[in-house]
């Protein structure tokens, strides 16, 4: 308790900056400058599984307890008409189950790999937004998160150069992405197949160009990859090493309701280990990616479908691949995912606030991948030192509380139900309940 409250002290504390520069008329005075903050707590536990065997990398079988604290500051300041610069401190700090290890789709997408129980302040995003206009309607520009108010052409290219997350501008959702207000598990935070470029924290440095014409929006982009495996350094060679992405989206209209398709391709270019080539020199030993790494590439797609269904309710699908012949560098170990699910709004219940979650994952590994694992491999997030290989499912639900004392304030109460940990069917089935508090200024 001593810890949490600390935790929320140095939230309000960061919550007693201004929040916003003054309300502007969005159509003729764009704003010059916001400040905005959130604040995320979330607490999950487990009771014990079975498990008739663990390796190195297993989640315990054993009950265990988790929780992560995060307060974001999001600073913007427009220094042209159309020239944004923002800037994000953080502050994170979180004990995950386990060391963050023994599953595919992990259950707290809030926790990083550097997670630790001191609090540690760092700058998430640095980033410039210059936009140019290309014609079509004005539209108009809400004050939020990294985005100033004001207007700007329906049709327009937008360049972001900088420190940021390359999920902040590639695979987006409305339904599920955000696990400060969504589902919790990284397998709905994006595609669990998608590998794309990050630290440890989840960050990364580089540019995105994306163009918007009518229904239809086209995105590329370059990242730096962390040094090493996951690591948190990243490499500045931006011509020798780098995480690529390409999208394509379009816009339409099903049955009177708005929805989005989208088209992911990523390529990566690292110094990767290659699961056939360690269980080719093993020699009888466990292989290990480690002692084979070579400048490889990584290749992979992601389908993403999101559709509303009134005021009220909206559904998702994404399905994704990678070509599962190398180690997970960035993101998670995943080489195959299939999820989709469904968000309701309370207003049916006369809770409009409220929002009510339910989703399916389906996670896999590539064919080197599995026998990698079944040899007694280890990856960076899997390994049970053997391997009775099923896909790895998982169901959660969420039930978000608005409160009405506070604005943009949350309660949210959750439960995931895991079948095949790391793909093994020998352990589990692992359930999870969380508890989540989410405010915003």
């Amino acid at each position: 308790m001593k810890l949490l409250s600390k935790c929320l002290y140095l939230g309000l504390l960061m919550m007693q900056l201004p929040c916003t520069a003054a309300a502007q008329d969005l159509a003729t005075e764009p704003e010059r400058w916001n400040a905005k903050l959130q604040a995320t707590y979330i607490w999950q536990a487990k009771p014990s599984f079975s498990a008739p065997y663990s390796g190195v990398n297993s989640l315990s079988p054993s009950a265990e307890k988790s929780y992560s604290f995060t307060s974001t500051a999001y600073l913007g300041l427009r220094l042209a008409r159309d020239t944004e610069l923002y800037f994000n401190p953080e502050l994170v700090q979180g004990v995950p189950m386990s060391r963050l290890v023994g599953l595919g789709g992990l259950t707290n997408a809030e926790l990083q790999k550097t997670a630790g129980s001191s609090p540690t302040v760092y700058r998430a995003r640095l980033f410039v937004r210059q936009t140019w206009g290309a014609g079509g309607e004005r539209e108009a520009v809400a004050s939020d998160q990294n985005q100033l108010a004001g207007t700007r052409d329906e049709n327009r290219l937008v360049l972001s150069v900088g420190n940021l997350a390359v999920s902040d501008i590639f695979d987006a959702n409305a339904y599920a992405h955000d696990p400060r207000t969504q589902f919790m598990n990284w397998s709905f935070l994006t595609h669990g197949a998608y590998d794309f470029a990050a630290d440890s924290r989840g960050y990364s440095v580089g540019a995105a160009l994306e163009y918007y014409q009518d229904d239809w929006a086209v995105r590329a982009g370059r990242f730096m990859l962390p040094k090493e495996s996951n690591g948190l350094a990243l490499d500045h060679s931006l011509s020798r090493h780098y995480g690529d992405q390409l999208e394509l989206e379009k816009g339409y209209v099903l049955a009177g309701q708005p929805g989005k398709a989208r088209l992911l391709l990523f390529r990566n270019r690292a110094v990767m280990g290659g699961f056939d080539d360690a269980l080719a020199t093993a020699a009888g030993r466990a292989p290990d990616v480690a002692l084979v790494r070579q400048l490889r590439v990584k290749r992979g797609w992601g389908i993403n479908l999101e559709q509303s269904l009134g005021d009220s309710a909206g559904v998702f699908a994404r399905v994704g691949r990678s070509d599962g012949a190398s180690e997970a560098y960035a993101f998670a170990e995943i080489d195959r995912s299939l999820s989709l699910g469904v968000n309701i709004k309370g207003a049916r219940w006369g809770r409009a606030q409220d929002t009510l979650g339910l989703a399916y994952a389906r996670n896999g590994l590539s064919a080197s991948h599995r026998n990698y694992l079944a040899a007694g491999g280890n990856g960076f997030f899997v390994g049970d030192g053997r391997l009775n290989y099923r896909p790895e499912s998982i169901v959660e639900g969420y039930y978000s509380l608005g409160l009405d004392v506070l604005k943009r304030t949350a309660v949210s109460l959750g439960a995931q139900y895991i079948r095949n940990p790391a793909y093994n069917a020998d352990r589990g089935p692992v359930k999870v309940v969380s508890v989540r508090l989410h405010t915003e200024f």
